[in-house]
């Protein structure tokens, strides 16, 4: 009896201690985005998510508010190492402009809008978007409202709490009766 309660609890320790670090690092693994900002009329663009394929990074491109693809913008190609890539522009007057990432591997690695004051005050940013979603302000909102996770995602997770919540209040149900030989 005491063996299968040991195994019983330590195998569910283990799916748990085994499911966890796969749970948290599967979505911000899929989703490395791009940062942008502003400093009077230069835009610059920091992303982490590309890899050097052929000595390239990858390029960057400038859209203004009447363009919609990658290759109508202003391109500028990514320079960096391993751990950042950059790219910049100077000259941009002011208005609303999106600025897109294309990896050398051909994967969007970001989209985000920018709004570009011509001032050179204090530098400004703005609202994120998925890379395959257009620009449409700050997604507020719990956890997965800046992503639509699947319900594969979210049929784990809940699991997950489930369990930790049984296991808590099976441990905490047997801590509470007198000790017995």
């Amino acid at each position: 009896m005491r063996t299968t309660r040991f195994l019983l609890r330590s195998g569910l320790t283990l799916a748990a201690v085994a499911a966890f670090p796969t749970w948290l690092a599967g979505p911000s693994a899929a989703l490395t985005g791009i940062s942008v900002s502003t400093i009077g009329t230069t835009v610059s663009v920091v992303t982490s998510a590309c890899t050097q394929n052929n000595g390239s990074w990858g390029n960057a491109s400038l859209l203004n508010s009447g363009q919609t693809a990658f290759a109508q913008g202003r391109q500028v190609a990514l320079a960096g190492t391993t751990v950042s890539q950059s790219a910049a522009w100077s000259g941009v007057s002011p208005g609303t402009y999106t600025v897109v990432v294309v990896c050398s591997n051909g994967g969007t690695a970001g989209t985000q809008s920018v709004i570009v004051s011509g001032s050179s005050a204090a530098p400004t940013t703005s609202s994120t978007a998925r890379p395959d979603a257009p620009s449409r302000g700050v997604m507020g909102g719990l956890g997965g409202a800046a992503r639509d996770y699947g319900p594969l995602t979210l049929g784990i997770g809940a699991a997950l709490v489930g369990s930790g919540v049984i296991a808590t209040g099976w441990y905490l149900r047997k801590r509470s009766k007198p000790y017995r030989l």
